[in-house]
């Protein structure tokens, strides 16, 4: 058995862990039933103060492909870093603690990365724990590192470094790491790997489990400050791209345009417009103003056009629909989803 499994690709998946307990077995579980085999597990225990760090030991103890680091509590991009710098696989996946991956995930990214002779790979669909169907016909395509990267910033997939494979030689040598130290710092690594890319294998199965009902995520809690740093991530970008092309331009600004709607959102749904108030004003006339060079620029479809409008001409109003959105499928979501089926 070890002959076939050697002659695999070997993939280094890092995981940051934090507060994951009640995720972590079903997340392990799913590296238990990959399909592809040759896979280094790094558990990043970063300070967690929950019992995630024993729930990692234990895991290793029994599958030897794992390792455990515990570090004191650090954030985010020091955790992912930490993994960065132990793996050895010849690809790179980062995968959320509280998400999970189908069984087909690794074996799916590596023969699309593999197949199209690319850096790097991904799927632009995810199930999600509202979202569990499959789609009918997986298209499959090549794009160039400039279609890649503006795809991303857009985003037309989710944002994050997750449901994504990097070849890790790319990373190592253009010194790719969670450098950026903001809400946010998955958009930048992607990024940076995208560019840095020959091209990119992307394809549509549904591979990656990603949970919208975790209260605890940086992305279902209003936090001003995740919204001030998420505008500065994509500033950042913006002002280093490698790929400096209107394309890409076009996308960072239309992310920067929607960053401050989400600061504003932040702001009004962390009810903070006392203490924020002014910033909330800069931000809503920022959106009024450049909504329409943003309409006219940007590469989305449609259905992106009229939210570009009806945001631009009544940002307040647009971010308070938002938040009232968000709170009903929160609350769909309560008690349902803890247990889907791997």
């Amino acid at each position: 058995m070890e002959g076939p499994i050697l002659s695999q690709p070997s993939v280094s998946i890092i995981v940051a862990v934090y507060k994951s307990e009640q995720f972590l077995p079903k997340l392990l579980h799913s590296f238990e039933v990959q399909t592809h085999k040759n896979l280094q597990i790094i558990l990043v225990d970063d300070g967690s103060p929950d019992d995630s760090g024993r729930i990692c030991d234990d895991y290793a103890a029994r599958d030897p492909r794992a390792i455990v680091i515990h570090k004191p509590n650090g954030g985010t991009c020091s955790a992912r870093n930490a993994g960065l710098g132990v793996a050895t696989g010849d690809y790179l996946m980062i995968v959320d603690g509280d998400d999970w991956l189908e069984p087909d995930c690794v074996e799916y990214l590596v023969d699309l990365a593999e197949s199209t002779g690319s850096d790097m790979s991904y799927s632009v669909n995810l199930f999600t724990t509202r979202d569990r169907e499959q789609i009918v016909e997986d298209v499959r395509e090549t794009w160039s590192a400039e279609r890649a990267t503006s795809a991303i910033i857009y985003p037309f997939m989710r944002l994050g470094p997750w449901n994504k494979l990097y070849k890790r030689s790319v990373v190592v040598d253009n010194n790719i790491s969670f450098s950026v130290p903001w809400f946010g710092e998955g958009l930048y690594f992607a990024t940076e790997v995208a560019q840095h890319s020959n091209h990119v294998g992307v394809g549509r199965r549904k591979v990656y489990n990603y949970r919208l009902n975790n209260l605890g995520s940086g992305l279902t809690n209003y936090n001003v400050q995740n919204g001030k740093n998420a505008l500065g991530n994509i500033k950042f970008i913006k002002e280093n791209l490698t790929l400096d092309t209107p394309m890409v331009r076009h996308a960072c600004d239309w992310h920067i345009w929607r960053n401050y709607e989400f600061l504003l959102t932040q702001i009004i749904g962390a009810d903070e417009m006392d203490s924020e108030g002014k910033l909330a004003k800069e931000c809503a006339a920022y959106v009024r103003k450049n909504w329409l060079s943003v309409f006219k620029n940007s590469e989305v479809d449609r259905s992106e056009k009229v939210k570009i409008a009806c945001c631009g001409m009544a940002p307040v109003l647009y971010a308070k629909l938002v938040i009232d959105r968000n709170r009903k499928g929160l609350e769909a979501d309560k008690g349902k989803f803890m247990d889907v089926e791997e």
